[in-house]
């Protein structure tokens, strides 16, 4: 073995803000989030799902909305109360933006998008209960009117179940959409457990 080989020197260059003047500690703090209930935690690790299903709650909702105005059958007395109030519309408008938000404020926290997607939870939030209230009013007073003025209609049953499958989808996604809203309008997004 050669002793020249042995005994060279090995030396570590470091750009100067890299390297810890003396005068500073290099102690290594951590956070501790003790004081984080498991619901704010949950929220955390899953902000992106959350959003994307509101996301997918509003496409749903539309797309429900679009296939229960086109499945409209004569002789009807009158359009179902559902599109008089237009939620399927406006609430899957809601929803869209307040899941967009979710995800916006994933990617990049500031201020101004912590407040936006807080206030965006909130709207959406009171829409899904006004869509929970106008959808059970809703479903109240179309109940008798749900194959018109003539219910020998052959089309009847069909009609009568695509009906009420509909509201009860439409039902489940403002539950699940208040579910998901109603949390992130209350906590907000903290820096510190997210």
């Amino acid at each position: 073995m050669d002793s020249s080989a042995a005994h060279s020197p090995v030396f570590l260059v470091f750009p100067p803000e890299i390297a810890a003047p003396e005068s500073e500690s290099t102690n290594l703090s951590a956070v501790t989030y003790g004081n984080q209930s498991p619901l704010q935690k949950l929220f955390a690790s899953k902000m992106k799902i959350l959003g994307t299903t509101q996301i997918l709650f509003g496409i749903m909702t539309f797309s429900f909305g679009v296939v229960f105005l086109f499945t409209l059958a004569k002789p009807y007395p009158r359009f179902p109360f559902i599109f008089l109030s237009g939620y399927p519309f406006w609430g899957s408008v809601l929803f869209i933006n307040s899941g967009a938000f979710i995800i916006m404020l994933k990617r990049k926290t500031t201020e101004t998008l912590i407040m936006m997607s807080r206030i965006m939870n909130f709207l959406s939030a009171l829409g899904a209960i006004a869509g929970i209230i106008l959808l059970t009013f809703g479903f109240l007073l179309d109940q008798n009117y749900i194959c018109g003025y003539s219910p020998e209609n052959s089309q009847c049953d069909a009609i009568a179940v695509l009906f009420v499958g509909i509201l009860i989808m439409l039902m489940t996604f403002s539950i699940f959409e208040l579910l998901i809203s109603l949390p992130f309008s209350i906590l907000g997004y903290c820096e510190d457990w997210c």
